[in-house]
C-alpha cells in the first residue's frame, strides 16, 4: 500500500502525541518518595504501586516509533518516485531541522529513560543498610520535561517532512522539464533531417 505524505504526518504526529500524553501521566503518577520502614539494622522501603516505569517505557517506545516514522517519511519514495538523498541536503533550512530533529529525539530519549530506569532501581533495590534514607524516588521534572521536548521533536520531523516535500516537487519539476526540453531537441533534429531528405529526393 502506497503510503501518501498526508499518512505519514499523521503516523508521526499520532505517535509523538501519544508518547508526551503518557510521559506527562508517567510524571504526574509518580510519587514523591516512598515509606520508610524500619526492621533490624536495615530500612525497607515501601513505595505506592504506580505505573509510572510503565509509562516511562511506553513513552520512549512511542518517541522511537516517531522518529522512525519522521526519517522514513524524508525518504519515502511516494507516488514510486524515488528522491536522491543529495537533492534532500542541497536545501539549507532542510539540514537544520533535520538535525533538531535528530537532537531533540536523542534529548527526548535520555529525558524519558533515565528518571524511568531510575524508578526502577529505587523501586527493585528498596533495601537499605542506610538508617537515615528517605526513600527517595527519580527526579521529579525529568519525565515531564522528556515529554515536552518528544513532541517538540515529532514537530520537527513534520516541518523537516514539509520542507522535503517541497524540494521533491522542485526536483521532480526539473526532471519533468530537462525530459521534455530534450524530447523538443531530439524531435525538431528528426524534423530537420526529414525535410533534409524530403528536399534532396
Amino acid at each position: 500500500m502506497a503510503l501518501t505524505v498526508k499518512q505519514m504526518s499523521l503516523i508521526v504526529a499520532f505517535f509523538g502525541i501519544l508518547s508526551f500524553v503518557l510521559g506527562v501521566i508517567a510524571e504526574n503518577k509518580k510519587p514523591a518518595s516512598g515509606t520508610p520502614i524500619t526492621g533490624k539494622g536495615v530500612v525497607i522501603c515501601k513505595y505506592p504501586t504506580d505505573p509510572t516505569v510503565v509509562l516511562g517505557y511506553l513513552s520512549f517506545a512511542f518517541l522511537i516509533a516517531a522518529s522512525v516514522a519522521g526519517f522514513v517519511s524524508l525518504f519515502y519514495p511516494y507516488k514510486g518516485k524515488s528522491l536522491p538523498q543529495a537533492a534532500l541536503f542541497q536545501s539549507a533550512s532542510f539540514v537544520v531541522f533535520f538535525n533538531i530533529a535528530v537532537f531533540t529525539a536523542g534529548l527526548a530519549g535520555a529525558l524519558i529513560l533515565w528518571p524511568t530506569i531510575t524508578e526502577q532501581l529505587h523501586l527493585k533495590n528498596n533495601v537499605h543498610h542506610n538508617l537515615k534514607t528517605e526513600c527517595p524516588t527519580a527526579k521529579t521534572g525529568l519525565l515531564g520535561g522528556g515529554a515536552f521536548v518528544s513532541l517538540d521533536s515529532a514537530l520537527f520531523w513534520l516541518v523537516a517532512l514539509m520542507l522535503a516535500d517541497n524540494a521533491r516537487e522542485d526536483y521532480f519539476e526539473e526532471v519533468e522539464k530537462d525530459t521534455k526540453g530534450e524530447y523538443g531537441q531530439i524531435s525538431t533534429a528528426e524534423y530537420e533531417t526529414h525535410l533534409n531528405v524530403k528536399g534532396s529526393v
